[in-house]
């Protein structure tokens, strides 16, 4: 198999890594900083040089913002026999560019990253399938994430971006809303050491990643039932209710054991 990797940052030079062993890998980046340090690969300097390379599958791993610009780019120096591929966290207007692309293509997720994953040893961690890709696509990356011992699903792009509105909005701002009220002058205990940990790995992202989960077009419900939580359980606090306060820890601890 032979691939060619746009975009080199931290999930792009890991992917380049990960598969090197059992593809040849191309990669470029727009900036060639980012190209320095991964070896066994070939470093391609410009887009035209995909053209020479001839990939069997390009994996577009820019930032979201990016990603169809970037197709947009490269696409002409494929040739109609590659396959287009994304791992964006958000798939937005990606699927309407790829119908209308006249490419086969695979859309996937790994849902785990350099932040607060080890990607050495990423097996037990989940990865998401579009259902609409082309087969083909889909058994290239099924086998990829299946070596690496990864729990697979599968969604159609409307059913991921529903999905990601829940379990990335939620935690992205909580975790915001956590360190928008830090006190530098607390005197920090573990639970407040952990909240920091995770606030510092999720604020430590790529702006655009971080606008583009936000902007989710189903992440405001997310936001609305977590500011209409927070509205009842001020409600328990200035009532002092201590018989509805264990009412709703009990519920809070059915949702976290499901």
């Amino acid at each position: 198999m032979r691939a060619t990797i746009v975009g080199t940052g931290r999930m792009g030079k890991w992917l380049a890594n990960v598969l090197k062993e059992d593809w040849n890998i191309a990669v470029y980046d727009a900036d060639p900083n980012k190209t320095a340090g991964i070896s066994g690969v070939e470093v391609l300097s410009s887009p035209g040089d995909i053209s020479g390379y001839r990939p069997d599958i390009l994996i577009n791993a820019v930032t979201l913002g990016n990603t169809i610009r970037v197709f947009e780019e490269v696409v002409p120096y494929l040739s109609k026999e590659c396959i287009l591929a994304d791992i964006s966290s958000i798939k937005g207007d990606i699927s309407t560019y790829y119908f209308h692309s006249g490419y086969r293509f695979v859309s996937t997720h790994p849902m785990f990253g350099p932040t607060n994953a080890d990607m050495n040893q990423p097996k037990g961690e989940s990865a998401i399938i579009i259902r609409e890709s082309y087969e083909v696509g889909k058994n290239i990356f099924r086998e990829f994430y299946e070596k690496m011992g990864l729990k697979l699903y599968e969604f159609s792009f409307s059913e991921h971006d529903s999905m990601m509105a829940y379990s990335l909005t939620l935690p992205f701002s909580s975790s915001m809303v956590f360190a928008a009220c830090v006190d530098t002058k607390a005197v920090p205990g573990t639970n407040f050491r952990k909240h920091m940990e995770l606030a510092k790995g999720i604020l430590s992202e790529d702006d655009s990643l971080l606008s583009e989960i936000l902007f989710n077009p189903e992440s405001i419900k997310q936001l609305e039932t977590i500011t209409s939580r927070l509205e009842y359980l001020k409600h328990i606090i200035l009532a002092r209710d201590y018989e509805e306060a264990g009412k709703f820890f009990d519920r809070l601890r059915e949702n976290i054991l499901r």
